[in-house]
């Protein structure tokens, strides 16, 4: 596709393992502050070559703790800025079904709240379960958990295509 960058998928998935127990000092720490997980999907997205989107407020950026957009950091501000349709630059996903997503595709759940409320990106597809693909996250660090070990009332996929320059 014109105009498009490649994801790493590959590339995502090894910066999630090396940070799943670990936070990357170049970035804030948001664990104590609501949670990281989104974070650091984002980090997971950057270092699959998505391209940064500067434009305040509905952007995709992160320079700072107080220079960054509110989709670097929040669950449904991500899901916004990632499944817009006015082509704007940053990456971009489409909600797909659970059992048509790849490593490196995102899932977010919301447990007992309107709003979602967690984000998580899929390291491992499970081969006798492709409902139940392994996990990797932060705030509560894991890695390859099995999506089913998690207590949630709704989850959505966004299959992640790549991103606009």
């Amino acid at each position: 596709m014109k105009g498009v960058n490649d994801y790493n998928r590959q590339k995502a998935v090894k910066y999630a393992y090396e940070f799943a127990y670990k936070r990357n000092p170049v970035f804030t720490d948001f664990s104590d502050m609501g949670g990281n997980c989104t974070n650091f999907v984002n980090q997971c997205l950057l270092a699959g070559g998505m391209t940064m989107n500067f434009n305040y407020p509905f952007g995709w950026f992160y320079k700072s703790i107080n220079s960054r957009s509110p989709s670097f950091s929040g669950v449904e501000y991500l899901y916004n800025f990632l499944t817009r349709l006015d082509y704007t630059k940053g990456p971009f996903a489409k909600v797909i079904e659970l059992k048509d997503t790849q490593i490196g595709d995102i899932i977010q759940f919301r447990q007992d709240q309107p709003k979602f409320t967690h984000s998580l990106i899929i390291t491992k597809l499970n081969e006798f379960d492709y409902d139940n693909p392994f996990v990797t996250t932060n705030t509560s660090d894991v890695a390859d958990k099995p999506l089913k070990d998690y207590y949630f009332n709704e989850c959505r996929c966004l299959g992640v295509v790549g991103g606009r320059k």
